[in-house]
């Protein structure tokens, strides 16, 4: 016994999960994800639907995005609409943002999956590969962040969630375009953030590692051989390359980015902004 002469107490420990709220949490949300037609963007739908939102899917590839949401509606939520739109359109982010609020009614989550992948060493990337990258992982989060915040702002609620990358806090070389496109997008979304904090809209991002989508794989060639040496590469590490493994030992799914999404997206979030989620199983030895 303590020193006090009183029974320590006792220590109750939950068996298996930790009790969450219910599964869906999303219940009635509207939400709008870009970057759709498949990998990250894909799975990020599929979380939200889960939770009970409705869903407008959208893409650069329309038909990607179309076939993937083919049949995932219903009464109650699901996948409510998809359309392609080109990010980097100012133009036609403002037009769709629109016309979905006119259709489908008030937008309360907006997700910012769009991205694109140039890489090579700076002293070999051109200017076209440069402004490309910029085009969408930047511009087109400031297009689609902006038409959603002036709406939100003015009704007073509203989630924002960016997917960035961990490259955009590390340096990586050969992704130095990208990375500064992510870096850029994250520092743009805090500051959006705190300055509709005040009408309730909140805005964070969630910073991915290696995720195995085709952006990953394309990034391994396509034999056999080459995708298991990438794949062993990015769970080990390479010295070479200055880069460190990834501590959990697993190269993440979509669904792992895309549970991360939904929980920022939600109520169970609802007193978090200006937040940088690293979900990288640990690779960039940071919280």
């Amino acid at each position: 016994m303590p020193a006090s002469g009183r029974a320590a107490p006792r220590i109750r420990r939950s068996e298996g999960r930790c009790p969450v709220s219910g599964a869906r949490d999303l219940e009635g949300r509207f939400a709008l994800v870009t970057g759709a037609g498949r990998g990250i963007g894909a799975a990020v739908v599929d979380a939200l639907v889960a939770q009970g939102a409705r869903v407008l899917a959208t893409d650069l590839d329309a038909t990607a995005v179309e076939a993937a949401a083919d049949g995932r509606g219903g009464a109650d939520g699901g996948v409510v609409g998809a359309r392609g739109l080109d990010v980097s359109d100012a133009a036609a982010v403002e037009r769709v943002v629109d016309e979905a609020e006119r259709e489908l009614g008030p937008l309360d989550v907006v997700v910012n999956v769009a991205g694109v992948l140039r890489g090579g060493a700076v002293c070999e990337l051109d200017d076209a590969d440069w402004a490309a990258t910029f085009a969408v992982n930047t511009h087109g989060v400031m297009h689609v962040s902006r038409a959603a915040a002036r709406r939100m702002a003015a009704r007073g609620r509203g989630s924002i969630v960016t997917v960035a990358s961990n490259a955009g806090g590390i340096p990586r070389t050969g992704m130095a375009a990208y990375a500064a496109s992510k870096a850029a997008a994250v520092m743009f979304t805090k500051c959006l953030g705190l300055e509709v904090a005040s009408s309730g809209v909140r805005c964070n991002t969630v910073s991915p590692g290696s995720t195995m989508t085709e952006m990953q794989r394309a990034m391994w060639g396509e034999s056999p051989a080459g995708v298991e040496a990438g794949r062993r590469g990015v769970i080990e590490g390479d010295l070479a390359s200055y880069r460190t493994g990834i501590p959990l030992g697993r190269i993440a799914e979509p669904s792992d980015i895309a549970d991360a999404v939904a929980f920022l997206a939600s109520d169970r979030a609802r007193h978090i902004t200006l937040h940088d989620l690293y979900v990288d199983g640990g690779a960039t030895l940071r919280a």
